[in-house]
């Protein structure tokens, strides 16, 4: 999540409606066999975060800075479903100093998990969201941590959250419960800003990317649940958010926020090249999410203020201009 000091100065207030038609698409024509799926609202603060695919061909997306969870149609519709209390005044969040929604990730049943990161005891932490149902936290986490992508096992139950800012992946149960530290390294430490950023679960292993570093590591999932020696698959991709595997091996496809780009990076010592870019349509594309043959990137415009969107393209890109 690449969101800078002079971004704070744009949030406005949350939207007290619970269903909103898409904006106005901004002046940008995409590639063939790329295009829009939905734009959002930038004066109502929709920048989305992260992104969790519905069965349906939908979306279920964070928006970072207004407090809400909102599910997207496949025709780009988008409903809130539900709106977060927001911290006391005067409260803090670590590194981006307003409260954050972070990751969001879907179970089969339709129930929702996401993170909230306020500076504050009684709100940071994972929530659960069960269809028709409203917010519950399941999780506290530290007031001082920054809680940002989150992976789902669906085969153990367990949720994997990355600690931005505390160089940390905590585990915690999607019964809930108390999160514990699954693995701190200096590896996963920010050295300015954001360090643990997206996870992801592939191949028996955690993935996560360090958006200081420009890294994405491979932690392997030992067979009694613990971490094993971490490893890095990928250097150079500075500002880097959110990623997904592009469904062949271990190729990634990674979004650089600030850099404007999308990459395709490979799995022979972390080579990459740029799949995506502004001339796409994307706006400081901040996550991503594959089905099938198509890729889903979301754009928060934390940047360019203006045209936060989702942008749909072939997963299968893998050549760079």
């Amino acid at each position: 999540m690449a969101v800078k000091a002079g971004l704070m100065a744009l949030v406005v207030a949350a939207l007290t409606s619970t269903e909103l038609s898409p904006v106005s698409a901004a002046d940008v024509e995409t590639t063939p066999d790329v295009h829009f799926m939905a734009h959002f609202n930038v004066a109502a603060g929709q920048r989305p975060e992260n992104i969790s695919l519905t069965p349906n061909g939908g979306a279920d997306v964070t928006f970072a800075y207004n407090q809400q969870v909102a599910q997207v149609s496949p025709s780009g519709r988008t409903h809130i479903l539900a709106t977060m209390p927001k911290p006391p005044a005067g409260s803090v969040t670590p590194a981006l100093k307003q409260a954050f929604l972070g990751g969001i990730t879907r179970a089969q049943n339709g129930t929702l998990y996401f993170l909230y990161a306020t500076g504050t005891s009684q709100l940071t932490g994972l929530y659960r969201l069960r269809p028709g149902g409203t917010p519950q936290r399941i999780a506290a986490l530290p007031a001082k941590s920054l809680p940002n992508g989150m992976a789902l096992d669906m085969r153990t139950g367990l949720l994997y959250i990355a600690d931005s800012v505390g160089g940390t992946v905590w585990r915690v149960p999607a019964t809930g419960g108390t999160p514990t530290k699954w693995v701190t390294s200096p590896a996963l430490a920010p050295i300015d800003f954001l360090g643990a950023n997206g996870v992801k679960l592939h191949a028996g292993a955690l993935w996560v990317s360090n958006l200081d570093k420009g890294t994405v590591l491979r932690i392997p999932i030992n067979k009694d649940g613990t971490a094993g020696a971490l490893h890095t698959k990928a250097t150079g991709l500075k500002n880097i958010d959110d990623f997904a595997f592009s469904g062949h091996g271990d190729n990634i496809l990674a979004a650089l926020d600030k850099d404007n780009k999308v990459m395709l990076v490979r799995p022979d010592n972390g080579t990459h090249t740029p799949v995506l870019n502004a001339a796409d349509g994307l706006q400081n594309p901040t996550s991503v999410a594959v089905r099938g043959s198509t890729m889903y990137v979301t754009s928060g415009a934390y940047f360019s203020n203006k045209d936060p969107n989702i942008l749909l393209a072939p997963a299968g890109i893998a050549q760079g201009r």
